[in-house]
């Protein structure tokens, strides 16, 4: 053993024992997993429309028309390849970088920019800050800013849902950062103790923030702690969509039919910075973002793949890439002119009737912004309460 052997983000290193050997190939999984040419393509207009909205939100934060933005650019596999092997009835615990597996389960463009815009419609009702999105119809946790705590909740759900013997599964995503928490291993243990029917999904893409992998652990990467906690583990190329979709099927299987956790560590990159307040050339050089953005990006692999299969022709992509800006721009429009929540829900969902010392509090603020209305752009704010 030495500490050249460890995991590292060197793809000549690590995807030796993969599915993969060439950036430029996918595993044919498309004939062993039986996957349609349809969902191929859906594959991959939900990865490139991902892409999308993350430029468009990412430059309207620059221009100052939302306060935060993070993007999932070269992530994007691990996003879909993972969200098409669960059931819809899932849970889904995520940490802050998964909107393409709440697209691909159905959460709407409106619903992504409402949420990021804070307007009347985002079903968060303003209070979140941009990219915690959440949506009970989709099985989907609001997102919490706090880093590994959805771990322990993922574990605590999937043994609730254990208890009522249903065919059903939780997944729980983080970065190999989040893993170095306490309540990452918490999570495992308790996981693993009381045999939860539950997916570890770690996204491994190379830096927690600013720190390296290299820094972060001496051992083999994440997959490696499995055994110790009694879990199945397995590393996968995060980059080949068909490879982590593939995965995510079989650790599904096994987590519902033999009630055991599974984790999962999907070797990817993280091609854009870690969210707007971040400038990741301190830390990295331009080399290397250009090498995974070129040479080893997801969907440039899918788009190849696609190719290759005589299902998708440069005129397809200008066509479909033409429409979906369009798309996202007509959504963005729409979300920035919207009004803003009643600041009367301010008071509501705290309790299921307003105590007589919220309502107190209701009426102060109320009479303070009657007062001073002059300094509050009250016609910004629907009328609305409900």
């Amino acid at each position: 053993w030495s500490r050249e052997n460890c995991v590292t983000h060197d793809h000549r290193l690590w995807r030796r024992s993969l599915v993969t050997s060439q950036p430029s190939l996918l595993l044919r999984a498309v004939q062993v997993l039986s996957l349609s040419k349809e969902t191929v393509l859906n594959f991959y207009h939900k990865m490139t429309l991902l892409n999308t909205m993350d430029r468009i939100l990412y430059e309207s934060q620059r221009q100052g028309r939302i306060s935060f933005y993070m993007t999932n650019y070269g992530e994007e596999g691990t996003h879909i390849g993972s969200a098409a092997a669960l059931e819809p009835n899932d849970m889904v615990f995520g940490q802050y970088r998964e909107a393409g597996v709440l697209m691909y389960r159905g959460f709407s463009l409106d619903s992504f920019m409402a949420q990021c815009y804070a307007n009347a419609d985002d079903l968060g009702k303003g209070r979140q800050m941009p990219v915690h999105y959440g949506s009970r119809d989709l099985n989907f946790v609001t997102i919490s800013s706090p880093l590994a705590t959805q771990i322990p909740q993922a574990v605590g759900a999937a043994y609730a849902i254990k208890r009522e013997n249903i065919n059903r599964a939780v997944i729980c995503y983080f970065g190999e950062g989040a893993a170095s928490e306490g309540d990452a291993h918490a999570g495992f243990n308790f996981s693993a103790t009381l045999e939860c029917p539950l997916i570890f999904f770690c996204r491994n893409n190379g830096y927690a923030i600013s720190t390296p992998t290299n820094e972060q652990y001496r051992g083999d990467g994440i997959a490696a702690r499995g055994p110790g906690y009694g879990m199945l583990s397995i590393r996968v190329d995060g980059n080949d969509v068909f490879a982590v979709y593939n995965a995510t099927k079989e650790a599904r299987r096994r987590a519902v039919a033999e009630n055991q956790p599974f984790l999962i560590e999907a070797m990817t990159y993280r091609i854009g910075h870690h969210s707007t307040s971040d400038d990741s050339s301190a830390y990295r050089s331009v080399d290397e973002v250009n090498y995974w953005d070129k040479q080893d990006h997801p969907i440039s692999r899918l788009r190849h793949y696609m190719a290759s299969r005589g299902w998708w022709s440069e005129d397809d992509e200008r066509a479909w890439r033409k429409q979906s800006r369009q798309t996202v721009m007509e959504v963005f429009e729409r979300a920035e002119k919207r009004l803003k929540p009643n600041p009367e829900l301010l008071f509501t969902d705290v309790y299921e009737e307003m105590t007589p010392a919220l309502t107190k509090q209701r009426e102060s603020l109320f009479r303070h912004v009657q007062q001073y209305k002059e300094h509050y752009p009250l016609d910004l704010y629907d009328k609305d309460s409900h």
